[in-house]
């Protein structure tokens, strides 16, 4: 269990209350018509499209031929993927399955839900599943309801109480009750479908001009609708786990033990990380399928084992419901942000006349005073300077066409490049500021600013030991992972003899290291996962390593801006 624990707060005698969902989450059976809708409505365009490819006799038969064999093969492994992956399931992570009076042994709470919701709901009991891993994790999978099946890890018993992982279970039967699994194997098909589109387009169209130009329009228009497609799906993934997220809540009417349970998987993810020498294959393979994004975990895991106050895991989730960036980087992401669904979870309990586990209250009013200007200032100016490089790019590819110079060869790339080099130059300015002044400080207290951005680095120093790889799988790895008091993240390092110079790093170099105290110089940046990129280390043996993340993108803007030079008046 955790090295810190508080007190709980208390649970709704009723279930089966409904509870509202206000401002998140948005509306299932919507997201889910509209996605369907949208997906099946590019599908068709694209077909049209592909109907107008001239010069081929019969332009369509074989684009049809390949549609229906991906309709035909996703319809059988529709249906028969619940038996292929039981079969990997066992493969790959010893899954065994288990009856509700084994069930019972490990948590009482649990196999009583399981019951409740199959009676209240007419479902057919799921399929349960046990996997020997101390990775607390849990997830469904199947075709149809009535052949659902409910896998869940050790770990979950270990970190969680009984009254938490009932609530798990209850989640993980919402999708089942709500049909969203399904929904989401059909829209991953149809995505499927307008990248196969986008592939076949861009081989039609041989025999004349014409052909080849409506084939480049219907390429370039099907891989728009693939990358529209996926951001459709990730919406309804994240969508759906709000939805399970007030099913667990309303039937078990206990939505601060969920809350506790998203805590504290993370902190178990974090914890069994640590011990690992290797990537967890569970975790990783069945990240889109979990209750929770491993991905996430180190904010939240960490700082609940050191905390003894609820508060101070909610302000770490100030960035999660305040910052630009969080929403941004959630856009790429299957789960929602750690506290947004702790935030919807309080709404629950309020609404059920309980106390709140943590005060999302106050940190939403703490929240509300937070400089406006500040966050989405920087935000929309970290967003330029992010893409500066790209805009330098296209700006003088502009350039040359309305200020040509004379000369041949590839003189004509000096304008791109020499756009590149600046952006990338005024990129560097802003992501590794001066640290002369940096500051002693902590992790929780880097990770609970506000403010903090992916790109724009805070200049910081820590005390703490040094624990392992940041890649676990990696055995010649040369980023680190740094741990004090109040938390872990991950050490970046950069060798000024680029990628030879890191991996000699890590073979020579990084195993001495492991298990030093130390003090770190560097870089903090927050994303969905905290790091600082390494400007100096020093051990306690007084051992100093320094790294050459600033010299590396200065070295590679003025090279750039040189050879653009180059390019435009010598050669």
């Amino acid at each position: 269990m955790a090295e810190s624990s508080f007190p709980k707060a208390g649970r709704s005698g009723t279930t089966g209350v409904k509870l509202m969902m206000t401002g998140v989450g948005g509306n299932l059976a919507w997201a889910s018509m509209v996605t369907m809708t949208l997906m099946f409505g590019m599908v068709f365009v694209l077909c049209l499209g592909v109907s107008l490819i001239l010069n081929s006799e019969t332009p369509g038969m074989g684009l049809g031929i390949a549609i229906a064999a991906t309709l035909v093969f996703n319809i059988i492994a529709f249906f028969l993927s619940p038996w292929i992956m039981d079969l990997t399931q066992r493969w790959l992570y010893g899954t065994r399955w288990i009856d509700l009076t084994e069930l019972n042994r490990k948590s009482p709470e649990s196999a009583a839900i399981i019951r409740q919701i199959c009676a209240d709901k007419k479902l057919k009991q799921p399929r349960l599943g046990i996997i020997d891993d101390q990775n607390p994790t849990a997830f469904t999978y199947g075709s149809l309801p009535n052949s659902a099946r409910l896998v869940v890890s050790e770990g979950l018993f270990t970190y969680l109480d009984d009254d938490e992982v009932a609530t798990v279970y209850a989640h993980e039967l919402g999708h089942i009750v709500h049909w969203d699994f399904a929904v989401m194997t059909v829209a991953s098909t149809l995505v499927q479908i307008t990248y196969l589109i986008y592939v076949f387009a861009r081989r039609m169209g041989r025999g004349g001009e014409k052909a080849k130009d409506i084939a480049a329009q219907v390429a370039m228009v099907a891989y728009i609708f693939y990358i529209v497609g996926t951001y459709l799906l990730l919406y309804l993934s994240r969508t759906r786990e709000y939805f399970a997220d007030r099913f667990a809540a309303e039937s078990t009417g206990n939505p601060n033990a969920l809350s506790r349970a998203l805590v504290k998987i993370a902190y178990g993810l974090v914890e069994e990380g640590q011990k690992a020498t290797e990537p967890s294959r569970l975790v990783e393979g069945t990240r889109a399928l979990g209750i929770y994004d491993h991905k996430a975990a180190t904010s939240t895991g960490t700082t609940y084992r050191i905390s003894s106050k609820p508060d101070q895991i909610g302000r770490v989730f100030l960035w999660d419901m305040f910052n630009p960036w969080g929403w941004w980087m959630e856009l790429n992401s299957t789960h929602p942000l750690t506290g947004k669904r702790v935030r919807a979870l309080s709404t629950y309990a309020e609404q059920l006349g309980l106390d709140i586990e943590f005060d999302m209250g106050r940190i939403m009013g703490e929240g509300r005073t937070l400089s406006k200007s500040k966050l989405y200032g920087s935000f929309v100016g970290d967003l330029f300077l992010y893409t500066a490089p790209m805009i330098g790019l296209f700006a003088g590819a502009i350039a040359w066409f309305f200020f040509p110079l004379p000369g041949g060869g590839f003189a004509y790339l000096g304008y791109p490049l020499l756009g590149l080099g600046i952006g990338v130059l005024l990129k560097t300015f802003v992501m590794f500021p001066n640290f002369d002044r940096a500051q002693e400080t902590d992790i929780l207290t880097l990770m609970a600013d506000p403010y903090a951005s992916p790109l724009r680095g805070k200049p910081a120093k820590l005390k703490g030991e040094l624990i392992g790889r940041g890649d676990a799988g990696y055995a010649f790895g040369s980023d680190l992972k740094l741990q004090d008091p109040s938390g872990l993240l991950f050490l970046r390092y950069a060798s000024r003899f680029g990628p030879i110079g890191n991996f000699l790093f890590g073979m020579k170099k990084v195993n001495s290291l492991i298990g030093m105290q130390v003090h770190s110089l560097g870089w903090f940046r927050r994303g969905v996962a905290p790091w600082m990129d390494l400007i100096q280390l020093e051990t306690q043996n007084e051992t100093q390593v320094n790294s050459y993340h600033r010299f590396w993108s200065f070295l590679m803007s003025g090279g750039m801006i040189i050879g653009a030079i180059v390019l435009l008046f010598i050669v």
